[in-house]
């Protein structure tokens, strides 16, 4: 667990600063026999378990006052196999060190999200995702995983083995089980090309669907209160390669989107009316550039500022729409919005409460500054999003409830009756469960 995550005198507090929880106890245990026992134990106690990564769900979706397991004893890799091109991982196992471990075997997932600090179970379990044309998620890519379950057994699925269990399990927000290691789909290491420039709302939203079409993975910020945006496009390139110098990489990367950005949250949160015109310049500020790496440099980049975030996926071809919509209302309603709005995209997957099961998808990422207040704009960004039938991050703020997800998942009751079969006790039930898949 980071130590951001964690907190005096026994509160758990997560990296947003917004959920904070008291267990009645924390264990970190170094086996999946201990984990297991755990599990027992606190079945036994009569107390509520909850499994937490690295705290950066701005939901409660770990919170609990029961039993807390911290798997920072459960990293590492156990197994590479070559010939299946996968990788099995203990699920404590943060990404960056995954990343790292898999680039000097000369191997790589094949997408991944914008930052590598969570652990591979946190991440999975809530959906986490990066932008891709045809690569999903990074639950997507995973082609088994092992689960301890209520009665503290342990099940091991994969298409093959307990496949309805698998087809859940890969995002499965804690409520089926603890996940305990995940094998994932590699490929040999490839490079990438990213080529970031700065390019009009209009334009961007006029020709998404081209951008998108002709490119393996393409993004882009959309500054409010202006017409600029900041684009980027990754795809495989030949080589050479062609990193970002260290100047330019603290440069850009910590001076300009950690450092200077930092210190206009700061001015923004002290004086809101001074907001647009930051806007104008943050929006200025980064020229375009072109480098070329392996995947995760290319993919990933350090996030210092801390903020909270709602992130909604809504069918791809309604992104045009529900963004000129988000447009006009931060217009129309007065509110200052320092932080850029993040768009990416996601094709169609088979996992039950995936964001992106079946439908391709985009997604539409509002933030706000840590400490500046973002009900106002968050409630109505939300009112826009679910008006297109719009599925919210499982990480991510919002105030969906279970009678909403059976109209928008239209599996959603495989994923409650499977629950019912796998945790009938709701052991691992907490608040958040309760309200997002019903008691």
């Amino acid at each position: 667990m980071s130590s951001t995550a964690s907190g005096k005198n026994g509160t758990w507090r997560n990296w947003g600063g917004n959920v904070s929880a008291r267990p009645a106890r924390q264990v970190a245990p170094a086996s999946v026999a201990e984990l297991a026992a755990a599990v027992r134990r606190a079945a036994e106690d009569g107390l509520k378990v909850k499994a937490v990564g690295t705290g950066h769900s701005f939901t409660s979706i770990a919170a609990t006052d029961g039993v807390l397991i911290h798997p920072q004893l459960l990293t590492g890799i156990r197994t590479i196999d070559r010939n299946a091109m996968t990788v099995t991982v203990e699920a404590g196992t943060p990404l960056k060190r995954l990343n790292a471990a898999l680039a000097r075997e000369g191997l790589s997932l094949t997408n991944m999200g914008d930052i590598m600090e969570q652990t591979v179970s946190g991440a999975t379990s809530t959906g986490t995702h990066g932008t891709g044309r045809e690569s999903g998620s990074i639950a997507a890519q995973i082609k088994g995983l092992e689960l301890v379950t209520a009665d503290g057994s342990v099940l091991t699925c994969s298409e093959k083995e307990n496949p309805e269990i698998f087809a859940a399990a890969r995002i499965g927000l804690g409520a089926l089980g603890i996940v305990t290691a995940i094998t994932f789909a590699v490929e040999p290491v490839f490079l990438l090309t990213a080529r970031e420039e700065p390019m009009p709302l209009d334009r961007v939203l006029a020709e998404f669907d081209q951008l998108w079409a002709e490119n393996e993975h393409f993004e882009f910020y959309w500054f409010p209160h202006t017409g600029n945006t900041n684009t980027k496009r990754n795809n495989r390139s030949a080589g050479p390669e062609q990193p970002v110098s260290q100047l330019a990489g603290w440069f850009e990367d910590e001076f300009l989107s950690n450092g200077v950005f930092q210190v206009a949250q700061w001015v923004g949160r002290a004086a809101p009316a001074a907001v647009p015109a930051i806007a104008r310049i943050s929006s200025k500020a980064l020229s375009a550039r072109t480098y070329t790496d392996i995947p995760y440099k290319v993919f990933t980049s350090p996030r210092r500022v801390r903020f909270v975030e709602m992130e909604y996926a809504v069918p791809r071809a309604a992104l045009t729409e529900t963004l000129r919509e988000l447009k006009s209302m931060v217009e129309r309603s007065g509110l200052r919005v320092s932080f850029p709005v993040e768009v990416r995209t996601a094709p169609a997957d088979d996992i039950t409460l995936s964001t992106a099961s079946g439908r391709d998808s985009a997604y539409i990422a509002v933030h706000m500054f840590r400490g500046t207040p973002y009900q106002a704009y968050f409630t109505a960004a939300e009112r826009i999003f679910t008006a297109h039938e719009g599925r919210p991050h499982w990480g991510k703020v919002h105030t969906r409830d279970a009678e909403y997800f059976a109209r928008v998942y239209p599996r959603f009751d495989e994923f409650t009756a499977l629950r019912d079969r796998l945790d009938p006790e709701r052991l691992f039930q907490n608040d958040y469960l309760r309200r997002v898949l019903g008691s």
